[in-house]
């Protein structure tokens, strides 16, 4: 069973990647693997009732992430349709394309580091559409971004979903993390940016002639203010809401969407029919991507089943027979979760691991969360980040892997060699 559900998995992931020359949309690849695979192990697992379990656990995380994807991109169009972006877009002077590309990487890392890399990617690559009129230019613009999210995520524990879960379960402390961390990350972002420079450089910054926000419609200073405010303010205050209540960050962004959408509706009550039709948060919903949030359904429910099946822990154990050195070990964590989703990962690891041997803060903990919030970059499907880029700028899998990915790889070992010497230096 488990050789046939690897063998699946290979087939759908090649064919995600081959969703251009094939001219099969990656939504249908994923879904449909992600339908065979627990089809197989309903059919060849012989205990319907651990099979129904796993499968009613696994849509439970998704839906988590799933109206936690929608609740952000509608937020982020709700702030378009009120042109809010301009708030940001006007204060950008710069024509040279590098000047911007640097300015918009430091940006969304520190902001990812506050937010968390998936709803900073979202922001970040809705803001390109109202600042780059070409788009390979933008194409760039998302790989730097996506890079700069996952190593923004990395030194933070609320940045990045394997960052909180070992912060979560004592492996790492906020303080220990943020002073390791931080200069590999950096170091991560600095490298492909700089190589970029060299690609872009003489570019200018061609920007839209005509701006498409609102469908047209004119809006007031004030609109644009109190939505541009209102929509920061609610994704800001996700990380706020997960510290004191405790509760998955989906319900914060739930939350803040309905506030915005009470003060989108006392705002709008005394405007025309025809403007309001288009400033509704009903309007922003039917414009937000549903074929990338049907796309991560479907690769999130295909990678769990490798997770149920024990495939990944088995290969986490695998690997520390075989190889048997940490660094090695964790760096090739790293480079599988370009491949898979770094979460059943580090769980596994999480797993394998006595905190007895290892304890908090200790080498191991520390250096897996550079590994595997930065190491998903390498592929544009390696990441939350990445797929959400995808879905919002088409960005076509090999395009990525030629142009962003050696780029990402570079970055990611340096990273890796920076932590490496610091480490030594703290500790030697």
């Amino acid at each position: 069973m488990l050789t046939t559900l690897v063998v699946i998995f290979v087939l759908a992931y090649a064919s995600i990647a081959l969703e251009h020359p094939f001219k099969v949309n990656k939504s249908a690849s994923a879904l449909i693997g992600a339908g065979l695979l627990w089809t197989i192990y309903a059919l060849m697992s012989g205990d319907t009732h651990q099979v129904t379990e796993n499968l009613n656990e696994s849509v439970a995380a998704t839906a988590q992430i799933i109206f936690f994807l929608m609740g952000a991109m509608t937020i982020v169009e709700v702030v378009d349709a009120h042109n809010g972006f301009q708030v940001i877009t006007s204060r950008i002077k710069t024509t040279k394309i590098t000047s911007l590309l640097w300015l918009v990487g430091f940006v969304t890392f520190f902001l990812s580091s506050i937010l968390d890399n998936l709803t900073t990617t979202i922001v970040m690559v809705s803001l390109m559409k109202k600042l780059l009129d070409r788009h390979e230019d933008r194409l760039f613009f998302a790989g730097i971004i996506v890079i700069a999210a996952n190593a923004g995520g990395a030194w933070s524990p609320i940045g990045d979903v394997t960052t909180t879960m070992l912060w979560i379960g004592g492996q790492i402390t906020t303080v220990a993390i943020m002073e390791g961390v931080f200069l590999a990350s950096l170091t991560c972002l600095i490298v492909p940016l700089i190589f970029l420079t060299f690609v872009l450089r003489g570019k200018k910054v061609n920007a839209p002639q005509v701006s498409s926000c609102g469908n047209g419609v004119e809006t007031t200073s004030f609109e644009q203010n109190l939505m541009f405010c209102m929509g920061v303010g609610g994704l800001i205050s996700v990380p706020i809401f997960k510290t004191i209540t405790h509760l998955p960050p989906f319900m914060g962004i739930l939350f803040a969407l309905g506030i915005i959408w009470l003060v989108g509706n006392i705002v709008h009550r005394n405007t025309h029919e025809d403007k309001r039709r288009h400033l509704r948060l009903v309007a922003a919903l039917s414009r937000i991507d549903l074929a990338s949030i049907v796309f991560f359904v479907g690769i999130l429910l295909a990678v769990s089943t490798l997770e149920h099946t024990h495939i990944l822990t088995a290969l986490a154990g695998y690997l520390d027979k075989v190889v048997g050195r940490q660094d090695v070990i964790v760096t090739l964590i790293g480079i599988l979760s370009a491949i898979v989703d770094n979460v059943p990962l580090v769980a596994a690891s999480m797993g394998m691991y006595d905190m007895v041997m290892y304890p908090t803060n200790s080498f191991l903990w520390e250096f897996m969360a550079y590994c595997a919030g930065t190491g998903g970059s390498i592929l544009i499907i390696g990441s939350a980040a990445g797929v959400a880029a995808m879905g919002l700028e088409k960005i076509h899998f090999f395009w990525y892997a030629r142009r962003i990915g050696g780029l990402a790889a570079l970055g990611y070992f340096s990273g890796i060699a920076v932590y490496i010497v610091q480490y030594k230096m703290m500790h030697g």
